[in-house]
């Protein structure tokens, strides 16, 4: 809907100042969108492909090849720009689609699941190219993903939807918060009973119990002297997961908003203002 591919049944919104249902060739001015799934010509190359994209979008002819040159070397394909796009590899295909994307300058940029089924060390890399265009191009970037590391290290804000709805939206730190304090597993088959003010929440299974605990370092040794034995300790700080957990009631699994009964997914929005 932002995008002006299909229209709200009801409501309306505006994008960088255009109303979407009013306005829809200036929204699509504004924004550049990579798709999840490639969609650049492989019998092209990938200077090719920008060139079409320039023409498409009514880029001024005399800047076409300092634009095109410019995107290349954002996502460090200079090198490759007059290969065919059938020779790329996933990593550089999704490269060549940022730099499309950002070829006619959006103020807006729309990225549906930019990593998806990346090995690691490219998905590293697409998430450097996203954080420098934060900052060097000084674009908004608005991105699906059902990663959650990676919602957790470019996001400003982040967005829950669960079942279609926004349930809610913050920053990751008051997000994590909001889950009232440190994780703490213990694996262990004794009975355990605890009432201290720190401990904000008790959840237990066969043969674990996880603890919500506000300061666990300072509180860890008088939860274990009050337990005694116990089979294993974990203590980390909260995630994202735990708040998609916190605020749905169920454990987020990646690929589960293909089914909506299962849960949702992430939006994260990077934002970046412009600097006058």
């Amino acid at each position: 809907m932002l995008s002006t591919l299909i229209k709200p049944t009801g409501g309306t919104a505006t994008v960088n100042g255009y109303d979407i249902i009013k306005e829809p060739s200036k929204v699509r001015g504004s924004i550049g969108v990579v798709f999840q799934d490639p969609s650049s010509d492989d019998m092209l190359t990938g200077y090719e492909n920008l060139k079409l994209h320039a023409m498409m979008f009514g880029v001024p002819r005399g800047e076409w090849e300092e634009r095109i040159e410019h995107a290349l070397g954002l996502v460090d394909l200079k090198d490759r720009a007059h290969d065919m796009v059938k020779r790329y590899s996933g990593g550089m295909r999704r490269r060549l689609e940022l730099a499309r994307g950002l070829l006619h300058r959006p103020k807006v940029l729309f990225l549906d699941e930019p990593t998806l089924g990346l090995d690691p060390n490219t998905r590293e890399s697409i998430w450097g190219y996203i954080e420098d265009l934060v900052r060097k191009e000084e674009v908004t970037v608005i991105i699906t993903t059902h990663y959650m590391d990676e919602a957790d290290r470019l996001c400003d804000r982040i967005a829950i939807i669960d079942l279609g709805r926004i349930v809610v939206m913050d920053t990751p730190q008051r997000l994590k918060r909001a889950v009232g304090g440190d994780i703490v597993r213990l694996k262990t088959r004794k009975e355990i009973k605890l009432d201290f003010d720190y401990i904000k929440k008790i959840e237990k299974t066969d043969h674990e119990v996880c603890l919500t605990v506000e300061n666990a370092g300072e509180h860890l040794q008088e939860i274990l002297s009050h337990i005694g034995a116990v089979e294993s300790v974990e203590v980390r700080s909260p995630t994202l997961n735990d708040v998609f957990l916190h605020y749905t009631g169920r454990e987020f699994r990646e690929g589960s908003w293909d089914e909506p009964a299962e849960g949702g997914y992430i939006q994260r929005i990077i934002r970046q203002r412009a600097r006058r």
